[in-house]
């Protein structure tokens, strides 16, 4: 037993590892379009001789992406349900990574015209197809694999690893600016997608080797896989799905202020280096890579519902704060507001991945975590540069973006606490899982 034991624990931290090492990889390809949406895009593909238009179009584009999600959501869920979550996992890497690449190759609007943000609209959606499969996944196969008093630092890795992506995407973008110069915009933004196809190569052997997880082999073995996963998952979990989807507004939606909205916002406004924003977003990530782990173990220690209701709190409290430090046009001001931003951000996506998860039981509980968690991504992050680009041209203050940070707080920490009172008997199908023994493997 003693060494099932040590062989389970090495399984889970292998497994940790893959999961991790994925979504860094994935969400690199997916964040590499946002901060490719406010810098390039809007130049390469959508010119147009009013910048407010150009940025619409360019956040438009953006924003498809996130309504590609639920798409992937259930396909992905479909089959991380039915044949295992490794495989699902396997097939979301090729698709990001495919699609990147297309888009490092694509013509420009200069070129063939409106075929060229046509094109780069079809590849946005299958990206978005593409992470709406790659995140419930990715959290369950940490989660799985973890024992159930680390189940939030489980799930929290794969959570890092989206902030590790975020991370490596803007040290490329900055690197690459610095390096190309003034041909960044001719062919130097291309470097960064085509980068993609050697992260593919090194995700998929990574997550190769690494078996199911115990909980789906329970379903396995006891005969209890979904023939219709996502239909059932509909039908019976309805008001999960729904407060999982809610649960994401106020860490999803401010999160696209902070990282995409805010550096087309600082160059237009206060003139400031398009380089210098993207460093800003270099040192948020990194404040994530760590803080996001933390507050997860935290969560473990002092309760997961708990620290995600302090962390929506605290970016109710924080939205006057950062727009005031924003406005002020101080460079390093805003430079530490972005860094600040993420503290209350990783507050909500530490114990995010078990909060959501816990809500649906093991043979459903892929097709739920998508389905819940990318209907969240629409209604937040996805329309967020969109829909306060709109404010800001609307109102002409950027406190307008304050009120919105504000309404989705308490949209979210409505729903988180909703979420309370209905789960309790499904909590309890954790804690027979992670029992299946690994002598199999």
């Amino acid at each position: 037993m003693k060494k099932d034991d040590v062989k389970y624990k090495k399984m889970g931290r292998n497994a940790a590892i893959a999961a991790t090492i994925g979504s860094v990889i994935e969400w690199y390809d997916f964040f590499l379009y946002a901060t490719a949406s406010a810098l390039i895009f809007p130049k390469v593909f959508f010119p147009a001789s009013d910048p407010y238009i150009a940025t619409l179009q360019s956040f438009g584009a953006f924003a498809i992406g996130f309504f590609a999600r639920p798409i992937g959501a259930a396909i992905f869920g479909h089959f991380g349900d039915r044949v295992g979550r490794k495989t699902a996992l396997v097939l979301t890497m090729f698709l990001m990574g495919l699609s990147s690449l297309a888009m490092g190759l694509l013509p420009t609007y200069d070129s063939i015209g409106m075929l060229a943000p046509a094109l780069l609209i079809f590849l946005r959606l299958i990206q978005g197809i593409g992470v709406g499969g790659e995140w419930g996944g990715a959290v369950l196969l940490s989660m799985e694999w973890g024992q159930k008093k680390k189940q939030a630092l489980m799930a929290s890795w794969p959570q890092m690893g989206v902030s590790a992506g975020l991370l490596l995407s803007s040290i490329v973008i900055s690197l690459i600016m610095f390096i190309t110069g003034d041909s960044f915009y001719t062919w130097g933004w291309r470097i960064p997608f085509l980068f993609s196809v050697l992260l593919l190569i090194i995700g998929l052997i990574i997550r190769a080797k690494i078996p199911e997880t115990p909980s789906f082999q329970n379903v396995q073995e006891e005969k209890q896989v979904s023939r219709k996963p996502v239909l059932e998952v509909i039908k019976n979990h309805p008001r999960e799905i729904l407060l999982a989807a809610l649960i994401r507004m106020s860490e999803n939606g401010p999160f696209y202020v902070y990282t995409v909205l805010m550096i087309n916002y600082g160059m237009e406004t206060f003139k400031i280096d398009q380089q210098f924003l993207v460093n800003a977003n270099t040192v948020g990530s990194l404040v994530m890579v760590f803080c996001i782990p933390l507050f997860g173990y935290l969560s473990d220690r002092f309760g997961i519902k708990r620290m995600y209701l302090i962390g929506v709190a605290t970016t109710f409290l924080w939205a006057f704060p950062y727009i005031g430090l924003i406005n002020t046009g101080i460079p390093f001001v805003i430079f530490l507001a972005t860094a600040l931003s993420m503290i209350p951000h990783s507050m909500q996506v530490g114990p995010q991945g078990a909060l959501v998860a816990k809500s649906f039981p093991a043979r459903l509980r892929y097709s739920g975590l998508s389905l819940g968690s990318q209907f969240g991504s629409i209604i937040a992050g996805g329309i967020a540069p969109l829909v306060c680009t709109f404010l800001l041209h609307q109102f002409g203050t950027a406190y307008a973006i304050s009120g919105y940070i504000i309404f989705v707080a308490i949209v979210t920490f409505t729903a988180t606490l909703l979420l309370k009172n209905n789960h309790e008997t499904e909590d309890k199908s954790l804690e027979t899982e992670g029992t299946a023994s690994v002598t199999a493997q």
